[in-house]
């Protein structure tokens, strides 16, 4: 049997976080920067060359092992600053999944009425979450439900730190597909024994719209 696999976009965002986290801010001079790159994984020439593999591989839609994808979430997750990663790379993976919608879907699930907005936000929530989280996406009343059997980041880091990668990466994505979002909570955990990991995520009330 082949090994379990990832899209590229999944490892990518964790590592553009990462970067993300660990660029200064403000202007710093030179020798200040060379010590930062020394001392910060995320702006390290390893990581520059990770992240341009990982960019090839989205562009050639070549998927890393799900293995690879786990080692890289646990060096995260030894960071003392991991949940804030994990929330950055979520929120990345989210906005770039974003994008692979039509530019005219995307205005007018923001323009149409909810009614008739919300069944083409659920379409696409269900194929993206499918194809960059391998979760699966149902509609349970007012909320979307979001279920990942097999979770990147479960357990790579203490309090269960990991998790805040799915949440962020629904939260980010319903805000986006119809302009806000209610809140987002995780139902399930496999870490307590719960078999799959779920999160839920309310529609935007309708009279917002």
């Amino acid at each position: 049997m082949p090994p379990a696999t990832v899209d590229p976009l999944l490892p990518l965002s964790l590592l553009e976080a990462v970067r993300t986290v660990d660029l200064p801010t403000g202007e710093l001079d030179t020798e200040f920067v060379h010590e930062l790159r020394n001392k910060r994984l995320g702006l390290s020439d390893t990581v520059f060359a990770q992240i341009k593999r990982y960019a090839d591989a989205v562009k050639r839609n070549q998927r890393p092992t799900f293995d690879e994808a786990v080692a890289l979430a646990k060096l995260i997750g030894r960071r003392p600053d991991a949940e804030a990663v994990f929330r950055e790379a979520g929120r990345g993976l989210a906005r770039q999944s974003y994008k692979t919608i039509s530019p005219v879907t995307r205005k007018l699930m923001l323009l149409l009425p909810a009614l008739l907005a919300r069944p083409i936000a659920l379409r696409h929530a269900r194929r993206v979450c499918a194809r960059y989280l391998a979760g699966s996406v149902r509609r349970v009343g007012s909320s979307i439900m979001l279920e990942v059997r097999e979770s990147v980041t479960l357990d790579v880091a203490p309090r269960q730190a990991g998790c805040a990668y799915y949440e962020a990466a629904l939260r980010e994505l319903m805000q986006l597909l119809v302009g806000g979002v209610g809140a987002v909570d995780q139902v399930r955990c496999a870490s307590r024994g719960e078999g799959t990991c779920e999160w839920r995520a309310e529609w935007r009330p309708i009279g917002a719209r």
